[in-house]
């Protein structure tokens, strides 16, 4: 990255040492470093274990590391060893950030306890992302579809006569990352004022809890009776899940489309004042007068009957046509896009969220780019470190170690 560029950054001047491994800490200081931040990745001699894991390249690293490390320098050090911890105290007291997510109480028995931490470096935020808080749950192992199982997300998704689902969405692992950034930058934002660093603690259920929040507010409604805007006939007292019902004030789903592919279909929210021309879109005019079906408190009872309507004409168009009437109406809709379609669209191309990377073992990559769009504080995504790509520009450049202690420490296996 230009000097200029990484000058003109919104977390220019911060320093993130990241001990964080596989999806849910990475997401989160990638992001700090898109945001302008020094994340050094501080990695074991074997590595980020995600380095190896879902290779399609032999001996490369894996587009899951790739993904979710870029803009980051990488060195190595076991932190077992002596020598290890007194480098890794040096570390601590010049970063500003240090986050990890380590099982519970891996970093006390490294001997880096919060209160050593302060007394190191008292303006250090400390953030740690875990599975779950303090309770019964606590040494649980948490992975992305376990934190989905237990924040509530599992139990509310897919259909009423079938298990319950996970989402494509890593909201475990990079929706916990999501909700980490949010509390470091709090966090030195009242260090401005405070002089003093503190404690982020996220727990992977409770970022999923947090995401589920319309569900936890559906649950209340209950008890006063059943979900009118839930297509489901029966219900007992939980969320019953609901299919691709849109689950706020406006009824959706996911029509087909032609010529029938699995993901031929348009997303349609029917909003009271989109029901007139959706009546004359699909031939059934006579229906925006009709007492049974021209208000909204009349459509509810019977939404299954009315996406059928509405289907029985998408079905005979593509996606992209139907999107084009609906729109033309100013209906609320969007076609379901496909991974491969995601990767090949133009906008997300030129919106640069569709990003290509060149990377010197693998060639050229795709990745997301960044969604945060700040007008003072340009994103220029650069590609992930090899492992220990930056061992002597940090230990010798700026620790001030001399060349021949490198040369042992790595004999030795410290770094």
């Amino acid at each position: 990255m230009s000097q200029a560029l990484e000058a003109n950054q919104a977390l220019t001047g911060i320093r993130v040492l990241d001990m964080t491994h596989v999806q849910s800490g990475p997401s989160a200081t990638q992001l700090l470093a898109w945001l302008g931040a020094d994340v050094i990745k501080l990695e074991n001699t074997t590595g980020d274990i995600t380095r190896k894991q879902l290779r399609d390249l032999p001996d490369v690293d894996s587009l899951y590391f790739t993904m979710l490390n870029c803009n980051k320098r990488s060195i190595t050090l076991n932190t077992k060893s002596e020598r290890g911890k007194e480098i890794l105290t040096e570390l601590i007291r010049r970063s500003d950030v240090l986050v990890e997510n380590f099982g519970p109480g891996a970093v006390d028995r490294m001997g880096f306890s919060w209160e050593r931490i302060q007394e190191i470096n008292p303006r250090l935020v400390y953030a740690s992302i875990k599975g779950f808080g303090e309770g019964p749950y606590t040494k649980f192992k948490a992975y992305e579809v376990v934190a989905q199982a237990m924040g509530g997300s599992m139990s509310t998704t897919g259909f009423e006569d079938g298990p319950p689902l996970a989402t494509g969405a890593q909201i475990g692992d990079s929706g916990t990352g999501v909700h980490c950034v949010a509390g470091i930058l709090a966090a030195l934002y009242q260090r401005t004022h405070t002089g003093r660093g503190q404690r982020v603690n996220v727990a992977m259920q409770h970022a999923v809890l947090n995401l589920c929040r319309v569900k936890l507010r559906d649950q209340q409604r209950l008890t006063h009776g059943p979900l009118a805007e839930y297509p489901n006939e029966d219900f007992s007292d939980e969320v019953p899940r609901s299919g691709n019902a849109s689950g706020g004030g406006q009824p959706g789903w996911a029509v087909k489309c032609a010529p029938g592919g699995p993901n031929d279909y348009v997303y349609v929210i029917v909003q009271p004042v989109g029901w007139e021309p959706i009546t004359r879109l699909i031939g059934r005019p006579e229906l925006a007068e009709d007492p049974e079906w021209a208000s909204p408190e009349s459509r509810l009872p019977k939404l299954a009957k009315m996406f059928q309507l509405i289907e029985e004409w998408s079905s005979t168009l593509p996606k992209w046509e139907v999107l084009e009437q609906l729109t033309a109406h100013n209906i609320p809709c969007g076609p379901i896009l496909s991974t491969k379609e995601i990767v090949e669209d133009a906008s997300l191309a030129a919106n640069e969220m569709i990003v290509e990377v060149d990377h010197p073992e693998r060639g050229s990559f795709t990745t997301v780019g960044s969604p945060l769009k700040l007008s003072d504080s340009p994103v220029q995504v650069e590609r992930s470190p090899l492992l220990g790509e930056h061992n002597e520009e940090v230990y010798v450049g700026e620790l001030g170690l001399g060349d021949e202690e490198v040369r042992l420490l790595k004999t030795n296996g410290v770094i």
